[in-house]
């Protein structure tokens, strides 16, 4: 409720007659968890225009793993992937509907990896201000905390 208040404040601010484009960044750690062998995911949104405009064209998910990208891309069964249950190859589906657009993007502007890795102070800071977080002491005088 606090979010959705405070993003209120800010509204009006935002332009109008932009052309909306919702973007994703998706990113996994492979299995990170030592203990379970589990996967972390993350993921980040963000939506270059005002609340409720109609966005033309496919989403872009920008991904690092240039694995996964021509594994959804190439329609062709490989020997590799037949362990994967076809369910989970909704992304594809998505892909050759212009749902979506997955294309690759460099580990060192990939968002989400502040979400699945431990990462150095300046690599934190710089993915937190990428993503528009910014620290509770900038806010302060502006906002009741």
């Amino acid at each position: 409720m606090f979010a959705t208040s405070l993003l209120a404040r800010f509204m009006h601010a935002y332009e109008k007659g932009k052309e909306a484009m919702l973007i994703g960044y998706c990113d996994s750690d492979s299995s990170g968890s030592e203990d379970d062998m589990k996967s972390t995911s993350g993921y980040a949104f963000s939506l270059g225009s005002d609340f409720g405009e109609e966005q033309v064209g496919a989403t872009p998910i920008l991904c690092d793993n240039t694995s996964a990208i021509a594994i959804t891309k190439n329609p062709v069964h490989h020997h590799k992937t037949r362990h994967i249950n076809r369910r989970f190859h909704f992304i594809r589906d998505a892909l050759q509907n212009g749902e979506i657009d997955l294309l690759y993007c460099k580990i060192e502007e990939q968002t989400a990896y502040i979400f699945t890795k431990a990462l150095a102070m300046d690599r934190f800071e710089y993915l937190r201000r990428k993503l528009g977080v910014i620290s509770a002491k900038h806010l302060e005088g502006s906002v009741e905390i």
